[in-house]
């Protein structure tokens, strides 16, 4: 980046330290993956474990095909630190840096991290899946990296981050509806917290765009309008069980013909972005920012069109085996 760009992320520091930290939550009064799942070492273990055996039961092979995508996402964490810490400008230097960047970078991953290990747990215990190809397909993940086309702007990248956390908040809170509805309250509460967390993330992300719009419009301008027409990627389009090479794209498909995550979903966010940004109201910008304004600011209709192309599609669905169901046939 340009000198004077890393200039105002170095200048952020103090404003990170009282408008970011704060959103984290001290770890002796933070949820663990332990409080919702049977004590291994207590004598009604085994009891505990038929309960949620029995209840996962009654919940449909296609919401697992959901839960197990989502899972590995959430796995996956290891490669989006390393996507934080390669922003010029927040990375955080030595490893252990005070710097307040630095330091939101690891107890935000440290807070991500318990959200895969209760799903993991959960999907470990409910019997429903073959584990061993969930655990290659996160091996391959991690191994894989991601896809990631923000050249190097921290500017994009936390247009990328406020995104995704809204996505994965939408995706964990719709997937608690749908196990509530069949039963599960244990598995809703599961997933309503972690969507909890991804909501309380967005809001810290969301808040960095904020302040680099007040600080830096005409770039900031351009950067959301650039991660725009690259289309936001979700993180794990590159997941791959060992057999399927359109896994993503099936597994996508699953989610959008359930309701998990849709077509629908991304354009809202889009929506929800541009007015939270306040983007149609951004004065004093550049030719080029202009353009990136007055194309945001439209770009809301042009995605309903795909949504409405991703429901057609969704009503042609045909059944397609899923390794981590121990390939047992989905409609995707």
């Amino acid at each position: 980046m340009a000198p004077e760009k890393l200039e105002i992320l170095v200048s952020m520091d103090s404003w990170v330290e009282e408008n970011i930290l704060p959103l984290l939550r001290p770890v002796e009064t933070s949820w663990q993956p332990q409080d919702f799942l049977p004590e291994a070492s207590a004598e009604g273990f085994f009891d505990g474990v038929r309960e949620v055996q029995e209840r996962a039961r009654e919940i449909p092979d296609e919401f697992y095909v959901c839960l197990v995508g989502d899972m590995v996402t959430e796995e996956a964490l290891p490669t989006y630190q390393s996507m934080l810490n390669s922003f010029d400008g927040v990375r955080d230097e030595t490893g252990c840096s005070p710097v307040p960047w630095a330091v939101w970078t690891r107890a935000w991953t440290a807070e991500e991290n318990r959200h895969g290990d209760l799903l993991n747990r959960y999907l470990y215990l409910c019997g429903r899946v073959d584990m061993r190809q969930v655990e290659k397909t996160i091996q391959y993940l991690i191994g894989g990296g991601m896809v990631l086309p923000v050249d190097n702007n921290p500017y994009m990248g936390f247009v990328y981050t406020s995104f995704q956390e809204r996505a994965t908040f939408i995706s964990h809170g719709n997937t608690a509806r749908h196990a509530k509805k069949h039963g599960d309250l244990t598995l809703a509460k599961i997933c309503g917290t972690i969507a909890a967390d991804e909501k309380r993330h967005e809001m810290a992300y969301s808040r960095i765009v904020a302040k680099l719009f007040e600080l830096d419009p005409d770039a900031s301008m351009q950067a959301f309008a650039a991660m725009m027409r690259k289309r936001v990627n979700m993180p794990a389009q590159l997941m791959f069980d060992g057999e399927d090479p359109k896994l993503f794209d099936n597994y996508a498909a699953v989610a959008q013909r359930t309701g998990v995550y849709t077509a629908k979903d991304y354009a809202d966010i889009v929506e929800f972005l541009v007015k939270e940004w306040k983007v149609e109201h951004v004065t004093g910008l550049s030719g080029e920012g202009r353009a990136a304004q007055e194309y945001l600011c439209s770009l809301g209709p042009r995605i309903r069109k795909v949504e409405e192309r991703a429901q057609e599609r969704a009503k042609q669905a045909s059944m397609v085996p899923f390794s981590w169901i121990f390939n047992k046939g989905v409609l995707a």
